[in-house]
């Protein structure tokens, strides 16, 4: 059997958020908008969708007391707990209510009310109040969480590879396949090979160390002149 720590409140807690969502959707379209041809489709699918919600949250509301009964937590976190608790247990008070009215109202052949749709919107409301305190039990106080990741310093390291710090940054010097480091501009860091290779076949300052030029010499008169 597929497990699901800490058990399958986590699971079934999205059905009643969408269901009741979906179902003051279709209810306020089809009531605001009766001369509309498919004004009846949607308050038949509202009507659904607003059963359908009340069902999934009786069932999510029991596995919820289930797993508040087997979680380990604190008075801070036990605080907490009782208030999505109580939040919860309004909420489902109020969907089950308006379900029963729709029935009601469904058998006496009567179109939703004003009424009828604004307590549909303090249900959206409470269910939407109901999911934050629950979310607020695992994201603020780790209930029903097995491990947490651990942070040293400001900064963390990837499985895959190295971390932020050790990628180059844009215009800082980055190595070169012959060892040393150039910036943006292709200019080295330190002293190069070519540079020291340049450097000592430059020519002395005093002009020892230069090539011999050629010895000049004269033509007879009335001579062309050549190219050396």
């Amino acid at each position: 059997m597929i497990e699901i720590i800490p058990n399958f409140h986590p699971a079934l807690v999205h059905f009643p958020i969408a269901l009741t969502a979906a179902a003051l959707a279709f209810t306020a379209i089809g009531t605001l908008f009766r001369r509309w041809p498919y004004a009846a489709q949607c308050l038949v699918t509202g009507r659904w969708m607003l059963w359908g919600a009340a069902l999934f949250a009786l069932i999510a509301a029991a596995f919820g007391w289930f797993a508040s009964n087997s979680v380990a937590h604190d008075e801070v976190s036990h605080a907490a707990m009782v208030l999505h608790r109580n939040w919860a247990l309004g909420t489902l008070t109020a969907l089950l209510a308006l379900a029963a009215w729709d029935v009601w109202r469904g058998r006496s052949g009567r179109m939703p009310s004003p009424g009828f749709l604004g307590l549909l919107v303090v249900a959206w409301l409470l269910v939407n109040s109901t999911a934050w305190h629950g979310a607020e039990l695992v994201y603020r106080h780790g209930l029903g969480v097995m491990s947490l990741p651990k942070s040293e310093g400001l900064g963390h390291i990837h499985e895959h590879g190295a971390g932020h710090g050790d990628m180059p940054v844009q215009g800082a010097n980055t190595p070169h396949e012959d060892g040393y480091a150039h910036d943006r501009n292709g200019n080295a860091d330190g002293e190069h090979p070519h540079d020291a290779e340049q450097s000592s076949k430059a020519p002395a300052a005093d002009g020892a160390g230069t090539a011999p030029k050629k010895a000049s010499h004269t033509h007879a008169p009335g001579t062309p002149p050549h190219k050396d």
